[in-house]
């Protein structure tokens, strides 16, 4: 692989915290984007989970699809469960992982928090898989 793209529809949460689990276990000389079909803001909770393991994610911002490099990209992971995926119109090899939204969790702060903790866990798994 030399260049990796993280899909949801906000690029918020699960899409950025891959990209973020990404940069921190891809091998130099790897390019790592996230983007969404409707991107919106980064989820303060995606930020402080991954602060959590020692990922910076802070200057994140959430992106377009179209803003991505699509010629510098070979490999796209969708991460939609229940809502439709955006669609990548470049040469890509494609995986598809349907995570549930930690963002759609209701409740307690410590509610949501541990909602992006098993995105976090998850995400870190099988991204560790994938580049082995």
């Amino acid at each position: 692989m030399k260049g990796i793209l993280f899909l949801c529809v906000a690029n918020s949460a699960r899409s950025q915290i891959a990209e973020g689990i990404a940069r921190s276990l891809a091998p130099a000389g790897m390019k790592v984007w996230s983007a969404g079909s409707r991107p919106t803001q980064v989820r303060p909770e995606a930020i402080a989970v991954l602060a959590e393991v020692g990922i910076d994610i802070s200057h994140h911002r959430s992106k377009a699809v179209g803003e991505i490099p699509a010629a510098e990209v070979d490999t796209v992971v969708t991460l939609c469960e229940e809502e439709e995926c955006p669609l990548f119109l470049g040469q890509a090899t494609r995986l598809h992982w349907g995570l549930p939204d930690p963002a759609a969790v209701q409740g307690t702060e410590a509610e949501r928090l541990e909602a992006f903790r098993a995105t976090r866990h998850e995400l870190r798994r099988r991204i560790e898989a994938l580049l082995a």
